[in-house]
């Protein structure tokens, strides 16, 4: 195997993701690359990725590196962190197999993730699930005897001018397979208009559909300048001692937001906010559902994330199942019912056209039937 192309560094993956085009070569320092990342570099069509650290470190089988693999993309594991230091932005690389060249020199060897090698370490992987879970659990349960509140009191929340109350919310974060979904559901969409919610890049998810967010809520770090000045209310999540990264970015946008400290997630905030603000229905697009997903990332965040699930209950549904039960579009029997009546205008129009009133009368029926679709 030999690929080469300019190279993009970062030890942070998902700030390498607004940089790199197609045809680059990420290298990365990311233990256990999660799903959404190595999605996000597959539809950016890279060259290669080359991990400093195990993509795969067997704590939980997770489906990071094997989505690369089908996307075609080579995945050169565990490199050395020395690298990070020894590539630069922008520089020519060569990659021979495992081997990482520049300028005719060898500059560090990985292992080249091969389908057998991936099979294997998922095997070695699935015999540790029980005593990550175990961690898990144990990591949960200090969270709910440290954070009671989360679940017991009432969530301290800013002034808004969307109004939530009686309605359903969207809730979008930017996760794999979250653009299929959203599109899934826009006839829900269309015929509930539910208040719409951007979880930082899930903002641009929205508009990316053509939907404009009524909330992005988030530490502004991945959403797009464009969906900031989109218009829609912006609320700054903070850490609990009010320190707010995004505030800087959104000052110097000029544009106005609220700031809310919280701990969890800016998912977990999106969510809380419209249970607080009692929606009628909480519609989820690319959050975590499967206990796959709580593992993955591998963080105590993801404590606050099961907890908040817990607090919100039956109000929450998920965007996949709301696909299955709402039609996702008009029927071949309303097109044969529009194409019927514009028939009868025409035959209206032709035969009888001084009969204003009876034209009058099938108008108002035909926008009725329109009012009724919710069009």
């Amino acid at each position: 195997m030999r690929v080469s192309g300019k190279a993009r560094v970062d030890r942070r993956t998902k700030n390498l993701l607004h940089r790199i085009a197609a045809g680059e070569i990420a290298v990365i320092s990311h233990t256990d690359l999660d799903a959404l990342c190595a999605s996000a570099l597959a539809e950016r069509r890279v060259a290669a990725v080359v991990n400093a650290q195990r993509s795969l470190s067997g704590r939980f089988p997770h489906p990071g590196p094997t989505i690369l693999l089908r996307a075609g993309i080579p995945l050169i594991d565990e490199v050395g962190d020395g690298l990070m230091e020894a590539v630069h932005e922008g520089q020519a690389l060569e990659i021979v197999d495992g081997s990482v060249h520049a300028n005719g020199q060898r500059l560090a060897e990985g292992e080249l993730l091969t389908d057998e090698g991936l099979e294997r370490q998922l095997a070695e992987a699935k015999e540790n699930v029980a005593g990550e879970l175990a961690r898990f659990v144990e990591n949960t349960l200090s969270y709910v005897e440290e954070e009671q509140s989360l679940l017991f009191e009432p969530f301290a929340l800013p002034e808004l001018r969307t109004r939530i109350r009686g309605r359903h919310c969207v809730v979008v974060v930017r996760g794999p397979g979250a653009a299929g979904d959203l599109r899934a559901i826009r006839s829900y969409i269309a015929g509930v208009r539910p208040v719409l919610i951007g979880v930082d890049g899930g903002a641009d998810l929205l508009m990316g559909e053509g939907l404009r967010p009524d909330l992005i809520i988030g530490d502004m770090d991945s959403v797009s300048d464009e969906a900031l000045k989109s218009g829609a209310e912006l609320v700054v999540h903070a850490y609990p001692d009010g320190e707010a990264p995004g505030r800087d970015r959104l000052s110097r946008l000029e544009v106005p937001f609220v700031v809310l400290p919280a701990r969890g997630t800016s998912e977990d905030v999106a969510m809380l906010l419209a249970y607080e603000r009692e929606a009628e229905l909480i519609a989820a697009v690319g959050t975590h559902f499967s206990l796959g997903e709580f593992l993955e990332k591998a963080r105590g965040g993801m404590s606050s994330t099961f907890l908040v699930r817990l607090k919100v209950g039956a109000m929450l549904v998920d965007a996949k199942g709301i696909s299955r039960l709402y039609p996702a579009g008009p029927s071949r029997r309303l097109f044969l019912y529009l194409a019927l009546v514009a028939a009868v205008i025409m035959f209206v129009l032709v035969k009888a056209p001084s009969i204003g009133a009876t034209l009058d009368l099938w108008m108002l029926r035909l926008l009725s039937f329109f009012r009724s679709l919710g069009l």
